[in-house]
């Protein structure tokens, strides 16, 4: 083979494994903040991914919408942006978020707009304060927020610090939420709830199928009653790091779970994990057939029919920590994957 022969055929391979380099070099990840909207955008390559949103309508942050990589929405849109054949049920259920169903004997879970004004009086909000940090990167991108717990006489139960992690590749995105909880100058308790704490409200297709008569939105946004459910395009079904399907997943621990099913056509999982560093770990699963998936550990009471106990309480000052993951990948379901990602979040 002559010099030159080598030369080029050195200059092509040099070539495809750079070009194979760029096309697998992980995607940009932007974080940027808009006040003003009272939002921060995350976007992956430019599009969409998920916002950390705070409109005055609700009573706590949330992370809203949250789609897959192909910018499937995996979330509900009520009752921020209702769209036709969802249920209008629990208005308080919005995107992702961190809450809880009774601290120092105030609800911070169900407050809504839809609630009496008397009623909500009554009830404890979570105000965001301030936007802490950003970071925008290859792959991944950070948020850092501050945020207060208020109780209905307007005092500070629980200081907030909650660092994002936003991950992206071809065909996965990730948010981790490290939420830590700081008592003020009174010990807080959390008796035992049903309600609680990292909740995540999905989109129809992701619902289990049910028979029963509900309530959901038409075409022009309006609630709508249903005598007979359509389940045409319901295809969810949850799974557990333990085994279980289905509904037998409600008020069981495990270490993950994951709720897989087809959304527009796509084939989704969405796969929360629990970290052994969270208090009550491993987490109940607070995980309904309507759309409710939520990590509870410190229900016990409420989800073991009171074989177990926790009522968890923070001290004057004293701190604590939540952290999960949540990770939405392309279907169907891979326990193996599933394994592996729980123990690269907890190794």
């Amino acid at each position: 083979m002559t010099t030159s022969r080598i030369a080029r055929g050195v200059a092509a391979l040099v070539g495809l494994l750079a070009g194979r380099a760029w096309s697998e070099a992980p995607p940009p990840v932007d974080v940027r903040p808009l006040p003003a909207e009272r939002r921060v955008d995350v976007t992956v390559g430019g599009k969409p991914f998920t916002a950390y949103v705070w409109p005055e309508r609700l009573a706590k942050p949330v992370l809203y919408p949250i789609r897959t990589a192909r910018g499937t929405f995996v979330t509900r849109g009520f009752p921020l942006d209702p769209r036709p054949g969802e249920r209008v049920d629990h208005p308080h259920h919005v995107g992702l978020w961190f809450n809880y169903g009774d601290v120092n004997g105030v609800d911070f879970w169900n407050n809504a707009e839809t609630l009496p004004k008397e009623q909500q009086a009554k009830m404890g909000r979570i105000v965001h304060k301030a936007v802490a940090s950003t970071k925008s990167g290859a792959g991944v991108g950070e948020l850092v927020v501050d945020a207060d717990w208020i109780m209905p006489d307007g005092s500070v139960a629980l200081h907030e610090r909650t660092r994002f992690v936003f991950r992206a590749d071809a065909d996965t995105r990730s948010i981790e939420r490290d939420t830590e909880l700081t008592a003020g100058d009174k010990p807080v308790a959390f008796p035992d709830n049903k309600e609680g704490v990292l909740g995540l409200r999905v989109a129809r297709g992701l619902e289990q199928p049910a028979d029963k008569p509900e309530v959901f939105t038409d075409a022009s946004g309006k609630p709508t009653a249903v005598p007979v459910l359509d389940n045409t395009g319901v295809t969810g079904s949850y799974t557990s790091s333990e085994g279980l399907t289905g509904d037998k997943v409600w008020g069981t621990r495990g270490r993950w779970c994951a709720l897989a099913g087809k959304v527009e056509g796509e084939d989704v999982v969405l796969l929360v994990l629990d970290h052994p560093n969270n208090p009550g770990y491993p987490t109940y699963w607070h995980a309904r057939g309507y759309g409710l998936f939520a990590a509870n550990p410190l229900g016990q009471a409420a989800l073991s029919n009171g074989k177990e106990t926790l009522n968890f309480t923070l001290q004057p000052k004293a701190r604590t920590t939540f952290r999960h993951r949540l990770l939405v990948l392309p279907g169907p379901l891979s326990k193996e994957r599933a394994e592996r990602e729980a123990k690269a979040f907890a190794p």
